[in-house]
């Protein structure tokens, strides 16, 4: 058991054997480390101007196999207690140590060339995002044995930049900076120290848990699910950490301190994917990020709304045992995972148990959830041959938005039989549905009714008329500034309606979905 957590900042190590477990790391930064380059500016990792970047290891255990991935993630909603075992990059560190001229790294250079800055508060934050994806193609690179650099495309610069706002609507040039800097073949002081900074990180030892009090406070860091079961039935009340993307505004936002806080980044078995033929199985402290391309080939639709929770900075922390555990009627994922009949494993000291998705949520942030237990993985069932699983996310901007609706439907249709002529016969009926939405009622819910208006009848416009009135039955969604509940039951009838366009029209189906294949570039 470790009382301490270390890791290096920039090339300095560093060990914090005190430390308030509700520490965020742009506080550590700004208020003890004095390095205000990067910015507050939100609170909420909305804004992106305190973007840094974390260097993990991954690869096999010996040095010469091991290598480091690097990720942008928002400062001010990461606990301190995260950083066990990485590197934490910030704006002061890119500059070469011993530049000559007072050379500045080539994403700094980029953003002046191309006059990408203008009242700089948040040129920082978009600098650190445009880093990272520089990394991310050097590493494919690599991973492609290539000598030719990687083109960053318009579509990857947008998913990289989409968690930084610039209030002076310097995108253009932000824009064309980011473009500009795979196009350089110097290799940068990360490169060249590569090694070293691997034998560094490797010093650390990330064996074993963690454990530090305060006066008032207690961290924890287990390793593996047991240790994590037996630490909740001794502290029942202690608070789960994995990304901390929502729970982090409880300390930013509202000022609350958390006495307990437990984290999970480090339990093996909440870190875990596998994947059969029937299904998919996410350890609930997964990041998105480190999942998501697993959808894509199974669950196209599922993959590409992913790509829009939140900007890469929150994919990087969020994770899917979160967004369910969180139970927020808009969370994004519940509504999908209940359309794919997805279950949850619990785990309450050695007993474990499975649950429906569906049948998680009881009430208003009320779950199914007994005193210490917790979420352990997440299964999804993957869908047959004639089932289609159509997502839709309704939000006022297109990235980095909470929803208003969200809807999930799993369809499948009887096939379609030949007329006499040749023809299509277009009466086919509906075998199976399954319809859930978020934004509609104080949990993400199934319409249940409009399932029954659905099932067994013929696919047609009046059947579609039929179930969209029914709608008005499952739910009575509420106003607020998201959407009022006017808005919410249109959006929700419309959204069957372009499930039934979309589903006769084979050629609608094909452009979408040629669309999302450029659009999930999210993966590990």
């Amino acid at each position: 058991m470790s009382q301490a957590i270390q890791f290096l900042l920039n090339n300095e190590e560093i060990s914090l054997e005190k430390f308030d477990p509700n520490l965020t790391v742009l506080q550590y930064l700004r208020e003890i480390r004095y390095q205000s380059g990067s910015k507050e500016g939100c609170a909420s990792g909305d804004c992106g101007a305190c973007t840094v970047v974390i260097a993990e290891l991954s690869g096999n255990s010996s040095l010469n196999s091991k290598s480091l991935n690097y990720k942008s993630v928002n400062a001010c909603i990461s606990f301190i207690g995260s950083l066990h075992g990485k590197q934490l990059i910030t704006i002061e560190h890119l500059k070469p140590a011993n530049s000559i001229n007072n050379k500045l790294h080539q994403v700094q250079q980029a953003f002046v060339d191309n006059h990408a800055s203008q009242c700089g508060f948040c040129t920082p934050g978009f600098v650190m995002s445009s880093f990272a994806l520089l990394k991310q193609k050097a590493k494919q690179k690599e991973q492609q044995n290539s000598k030719k650099n990687q083109d960053v495309s318009k579509q990857e610069v947008a998913h990289a930049l989409a968690g930084n706002l610039c209030r002076c609507t310097g995108y253009k040039s932000i824009v064309a900076a980011a473009m500009e800097i795979t196009n350089c073949d110097e290799i940068d002081d990360f490169t060249k120290n590569e090694q070293q900074t691997i034998a560094a990180l490797q010093t650390i030892n990330l064996t074993a848990s963690i454990k530090v009090t305060t006066d008032n406070n207690q961290y924890f860091a287990p390793k593996s699910a047991d240790e994590l079961a037996q630490l909740l039935i001794e502290h029942p009340q202690a608070t789960l950490v994995a990304g901390g993307t929502d729970l982090a505004l409880s300390v930013t936002q509202q000022a609350k301190s958390i006495a307990q806080l437990v984290y999970l980044g480090n339990v093996a078995e909440l870190n875990q994917l596998s994947q059969s033929k029937e299904q998919l199985v996410i350890g609930a402290a997964v990041p998105y990020s480190k999942f998501t391309y697993l959808l894509a080939k199974p669950f196209p639709e599922l993959a590409t709304m992913i790509a829009r929770i939140g900007s890469m900075q929150i994919r990087n922390l969020g994770t899917l045992g979160g967004n369910v555990g969180n139970a927020s009627p808009i969370g994004d994922m519940p509504p999908a995972l209940i359309a794919l009949s997805a279950s949850l494993t619990l785990q309450k000291g050695q007993s474990k148990r499975k649950i429906a998705v569906e049948d998680y949520f009881k009430d208003y942030k009320v779950t199914d959830l007994a005193e210490s237990e917790f979420i352990r993985n997440i299964t999804i069932p993957k869908l047959n041959e004639n089932q289609q699983l159509k997502v839709y996310k309704i939000s006022k901007r297109l990235d980095d938005d909470i929803s208003a609706v969200l809807a999930a439907l799993c369809i499948e249709l009887s096939p379609q039989i030949k007329n006499v002529d040749g023809s299509a016969n277009n009466k086919q009926q509906v075998k199976s549905i399954k319809i859930a939405f978020g934004g509609m009622a104080e949990i993400p819910k199934r319409a249940l009714l409009c399932e029954q208006a659905l099932q067994g009848k013929v696919w047609q416009q009046s059947t579609i008329d039929a179930a969209k009135q029914v709608l008005h039955q499952d739910f009575q969604p509420m106003s607020d500034v998201r959407a009022s509940s006017e808005y919410r039951m249109m959006v929700a009838q419309n959204l069957l309606q372009k499930c039934f366009i979309e589903l006769n029209n084979d050629s609608l189906v094909l452009n979408k979905q040629q669309i999302i294949a450029t659009q999930v570039v999210d993966h590990a």
